[in-house]
C-alpha cells in the first residue's frame, strides 16, 4: 500500500504558513499602558475619596460649630432676665423703684475671648443673685467652656475632635432717650431726667480647626439682641 508524501500547506501566494504571536516587546508596551491606565484610575479613586473625606470633615465642623454659636446665642438673649422685674417699673404714689440685680454683663466694653452674665432662676423671685444665676463661656485650652453656676464650668465643645481657636464676644450699646415719654419736662440741670434706655448686643464670632485634619478651617459669628434692656433715671412726678 502506498501513502503519498506529506505536503506542507501554502498560502495562495505559495509561501508556506506560519503562525505568528506577540513578541517580548510588545507585550512589555501593552502591560506598561495597562500599567498607567490602572494607575490613573487608582489616583481618580484615591482623590474622589479624600475630597469626600474632606467634605465630610468640613460639614461635621461646621455642624460642631453652630451647635455651640446656638446654644451661646440662646443663654445669652436670657442675661439680665429679672424675674421681679414689675418691681422695676415707677407707678404713681409708689415711690423708689427696685434695681434689676441681673444687669451685670462683662465685657461691657471692648472685646474679649470670656463673657459672664446673669439671670434668675428662681421660683420665687428673692431680689439677690443666687450662686446657680451665674452664667458665662470662656475659651480655656482649645475648649469652649460653659459656665453653670459660680465655679462650676464645663466644657462645651470636644477638645479631641477640634480646637477653638478663636471666640470672641464684642459688645455694642445703643442709648435710647426717653423723655418723650415724660408728661412734663425735665427740670434743668437734672442728671436722673429724661430717663434712659440701653439697648445692648453682642457681636458673637467662633473659630475652629479640626484635630484630625488641622488644614480644616471653619469659623462662624452671630449678632445676639439681649431682651432685658437697663432703664436707668426718671421722668419728673
Amino acid at each position: 500500500m502506498k501513502t503519498r508524501p506529506h505536503r506542507s500547506r501554502r498560502h495562495a501566494s505559495g509561501l508556506p504558513s506560519r503562525q505568528r504571536g506577540l513578541s517580548l516587546l510588545e507585550l512589555l508596551v501593552g502591560a506598561a499602558i495597562a500599567l498607567f491606565i490602572a494607575a490613573t484610575a487608582a489616583t481618580l479613586f484615591v482623590g474622589q475619596l479624600n475630597e469626600n473625606r474632606r467634605l465630610l470633615l468640613e460639614a461635621r465642623l461646621m455642624q460642631d460649630l453652630r451647635t455651640a454659636a446656638d446654644v451661646a446665642s440662646r443663654d445669652l438673649r436670657r442675661a439680665g432676665y429679672w424675674g421681679g422685674a414689675t418691681d422695676g417699673v415707677w407707678a404713681p404714689g409708689a415711690g423708689s423703684v427696685a434695681a434689676n440685680p441681673y444687669l451685670a454683663l462683662a465685657p461691657s466694653g471692648a472685646a474679649s475671648d470670656a463673657v459672664s452674665f446673669r439671670y434668675s432662676r428662681d421660683t420665687t423671685e428673692n431680689q439677690a443673685v443666687d450662686s446657680n444665676e451665674q452664667f458665662g463661656f470662656r475659651l480655656r485650652n482649645g475648649a469652649l467652656e460653659l459656665q453653670l453656676g459660680a465655679g462650676n464650668w464645663q466644657a462645651l465643645t470636644d477638645s479631641a475632635t477640634l480646637t477653638i481657636t478663636e471666640f470672641s464676644v464684642t459688645p455694642s450699646v445703643q442709648d435710647i432717650s426717653l423723655d418723650a415719654f415724660c408728661a412734663s419736662p425735665c427740670p434743668a440741670g437734672s442728671t436722673v431726667c429724661p430717663p434712659h434706655q440701653q439697648v445692648r448686643s453682642l457681636a458673637l464670632v467662633i473659630g475652629a480647626r479640626l484635630v484630625a485634619d488641622t488644614r480644616v478651617t471653619r469659623s462662624v459669628r452671630s449678632q445676639i439682641r439681649l431682651r432685658n434692656d437697663p432703664v436707668s433715671g426718671a421722668c419728673p412726678s
